[in-house]
């Protein structure tokens, strides 16, 4: 049955690479988004061109909301880009 079931699979097995490689780039995007030494790097970033005058007060407030927000917003050990796991669950 192991080459029999290999030839069914073999018309799918593209479209199952495609799906495995598109949910890695989607979990090394997040986890680089939502890193604490990259929000603080952007946070640093920000507040040194505020200080140069590349950005005004009011860009830095709206920068240091997104960035702290997307932050808080970070999904939760282990509980995916939907929120943290369901407590009542068990």
């Amino acid at each position: 049955m192991g080459l029999l079931g290999l030839v069914v699979r073999l018309p799918v097995l593209p479209v199952q690479g495609v799906v495995w490689l598109a949910e890695t780039v989607r979990d090394q995007a997040e986890q680089e988004l939502y890193d604490p030494s990259a929000v603080r790097r952007e946070l640093d970033d920000a507040q040194r061109a505020a200080e140069a005058g590349e950005l005004s007060e009011e860009e830095l407030g709206r920068v240091q909301e997104e960035v702290v927000g997307r932050l808080v917003r970070a999904p939760a050990a282990g509980g995916g880009p939907a929120g943290p796991p369901d407590r009542d669950r068990r």
